[in-house]
């Protein structure tokens, strides 16, 4: 505690240093100064120092220091505080400092990207839960626009299908919250304080639902929690998440992953413009659905997903991961299945819950090392298109979130 008390106390004071250094805090023009007759000796004005120039880039590293210092994983006393002062000293820049901004997470999209309107999308952190509780546990996303349209479409349905529960939201992410919070001044609770919500408005029934993609690393973090606050509740379920369990080996598909597969690639193929994937396969195009990849043995669901592809005759239908697990998936290895197949148009996709961070810079950005990039530089294909959408907003899939609930409530 006292180590975090130090630090906060060291944060703030370079919060302090940012502030002053861009002009607030400084004397105001109503003091007095100093009159002009005081005779100062030469000897003082020898001694006299000058107070340190402050540059821009010192200004500027100081407000990274301070982002970098809430782009954690841990929620402390501290940082409500820490999130505030960061906020503050980054609005306290000029536009030209804000360009110089760069830490180890920090840069000047942390603050100054335009994701969308917050206040379109609802927290969901009221109390006045009563008896029964719906707890719809997402990993996150700092994209407003997407947290509304994807987590919160989900978390609508819920709520029309399921009127006499009480629909609260949890993020897992607290790198993601605390930017949120920081940025919008919007607070998302995490797991444990969505769980201490629930037993301070005494609910007696909590259904989890997770709207995580598989039994992955997420999910297990969220049961072992959650496994802390059994004996709160008289009863307490988990439904599924979306693409329900993980199997064996890359043969095993499931009535979820053929949902999904079909539910998706509905949607693509008819953004695209097109009347079915044959039509679009005839015209050289090709989907590819971009997922996040781990090193979990829950892997193996992308390769079921592959099958499952394959099983419905999506034949220009290809699967790939951000960090290229399980092996096979990482964008070259796409790239050169989708020029093998003869495709000579390609449309990027996420399949993700939520087209946020990975599908708006990983997939669609402009960097060197983004899908789209990667995809042009092989010159291979004639264009490459993106769709930016998470399958959290097509009404198929929260649908089957509806139906995993169902699955759990007696």
């Amino acid at each position: 505690m006292e180590k975090n008390v130090k630090k906060i106390g060291a944060l703030l004071l370079s919060a302090t240093l940012v502030l002053g250094a861009t002009g607030c805090g400084t004397q105001s023009a109503s003091q007095e100064p100093v009159a002009a007759e005081q005779e100062v000796s030469a000897e003082t004005t020898e001694q006299a120092t000058e107070a340190p120039v402050v540059t821009d880039q010192e200004v500027a590293d100081n407000v990274a220091a301070l982002i970098d210092a809430i782009y954690v994983q841990n929620h402390t006393d501290e940082t409500d505080a820490q999130c505030v002062a960061a906020k503050d000293a980054w609005d306290a820049l000029t536009d030209a400092q804000k360009e110089l901004v760069e830490g180890e997470f920090a840069d000047p999209d942390y603050f100054g990207r335009d994701t969308g309107d917050a206040s379109l999308d609802a927290a969901l952190n009221e109390d006045n839960i009563g008896d029964k509780e719906l707890l719809v546990v997402s990993f996150g996303t700092s994209f407003n626009g997407s947290r509304g349209e994807d987590i919160g479409g989900i978390e609508k349905a819920l709520q029309a299908a399921y009127p006499e529960w009480s629909v609260r939201r949890a993020f897992t992410a607290q790198i993601i919250i605390n930017h949120i919070q920081a940025r919008d001044g919007v607070k998302i609770d995490n797991v444990e304080q969505a769980l201490a919500r629930a037993v301070n408005n005494g609910v007696k029934n909590l259904v989890v639902q997770p709207t995580h993609l598989m039994h992955g690393a997420e999910y297990d973090e969220l049961m072992a929690v959650l496994n802390e606050y059994q004996d709160h509740f008289e009863s307490v379920a988990v439904s599924e998440p979306l693409l329900g369990e993980v199997g064996s080996d890359a043969t095993v598909i499931n009535a979820d992953k053929e949902s999904v597969a079909k539910a998706m690639t509905a949607e693509a193929v008819a953004l695209a413009g097109y009347d079915s994937p044959e039509a679009a396969a005839a015209e050289g195009v090709a989907f590819v659905y971009m997922g996040h990849g781990t090193s979990h043995t829950a892997n193996v669901t992308y390769d079921q997903m592959k099958t499952q592809m394959a099983k419905l005759g999506y034949e220009n239908v290809f699967v790939g991961t951000v960090e290229g697990e399980p092996e096979g998936t990482a964008c070259e290895d796409v790239i050169e299945a989708v020029h093998e197949a003869g495709f000579t148009k390609v449309i990027l996709r996420p399949m993700m819950v939520v087209a946020g961070d990975h599908a708006n810079n990983d997939m669609a950005g402009d960097d060197a090392d983004s899908w789209k990039t990667q995809f042009a530089a092989s010159e291979h294909f004639e264009s490459i298109d993106s769709q930016i959408v998470g399958l959290g907003g097509i009404a198929a899939v929260q649908q089957l979130y509806v139906a995993h609930v169902a699955d759990v409530i007696k």
